[in-house]
């Protein structure tokens, strides 16, 4: 079975460091690639389209087998 290092012991001993969480939060939110303007609205118009027509589709079917149940059940 092999050693802990050092470093892992220490680092274990520190427990959660804010200051390093927030240095480590900062260097990966740097490495994000952010959208353009353009890409932002473009791509929330095509999620708010495609939101729209699933709630349509699923209000017309709904309606369908309501109506459907109407006339079988009564």
């Amino acid at each position: 079975m092999a050693k802990k290092s050092e470093a892992e012991i220490e680092e274990k001993k520190a427990g959660f460091s804010p200051v390093e969480f927030f240095d480590s939060s900062k260097e990966e939110l740097s490495k994000v690639v952010w959208p353009s303007r353009q890409q932002l609205i473009s791509e929330s118009l095509a999620v708010i389209l495609m939101v729209s027509l699933s709630a349509t589709i699923i209000y017309l079917v709904d309606n369908f087998f309501a109506w459907v149940a109407g006339k079988v059940f009564l």
